[in-house]
């Protein structure tokens, strides 16, 4: 799996004006919601606040992963955002986070989610790669630095 297969310039935004930990998971969901009609915000919404409960998806050094499983979706589908300022985000090193990149993917499919997890967490511990995307000043050049 390659992050172009799961992330589109539609679902990449740069330097959103994020307050707090939900004002994240809503911008994400409103993202994923024009791409994915068919799911609709509120259910995208329920699944990532779902997930965040059991544990925060930041993973440290700035960055998040937010992800949830959802009935209806075909195929895995991936939101990239940058934060102005950095959020409170309850990561495992109790820093504010920048980067989240968000995962939607079929509920039954669990183990896909798994290696797509690994793949995105391998992409964001480059050191070159998280530089670009901090210092994007566009969604365009957001989506070129982590495809």
């Amino acid at each position: 799996m390659e992050i172009k297969d799961i992330l589109s310039l539609d679902c990449t935004s740069c330097a959103i004006q994020g307050t707090s930990k939900k004002r994240i998971l809503e911008s994400i969901s409103d993202i994923a919601a024009r791409h994915l009609p068919e799911i609709g915000q509120d259910a995208i919404l329920t699944s990532l606040l779902n997930r965040e409960k059991m544990g925060s998806t930041g993973i440290g050094c700035g960055i998040a992963i937010p992800h949830g499983r959802l009935a209806g979706l075909e195929k895995v589908t991936a939101i990239l955002l940058t934060s102005q300022p950095a959020v409170a985000f309850e990561a495992i090193d109790n820093q504010p986070v920048d980067i989240f990149f968000a995962i939607l993917v079929p509920e039954d499919q669990a183990q896909g989610h798994l290696q797509t997890l690994a793949t995105i967490a391998a992409k964001l511990n480059d050191k070159e790669t998280v530089k670009k995307l901090r210092h994007a000043q566009s969604d365009q050049e957001l989506f070129e630095a982590i495809v």
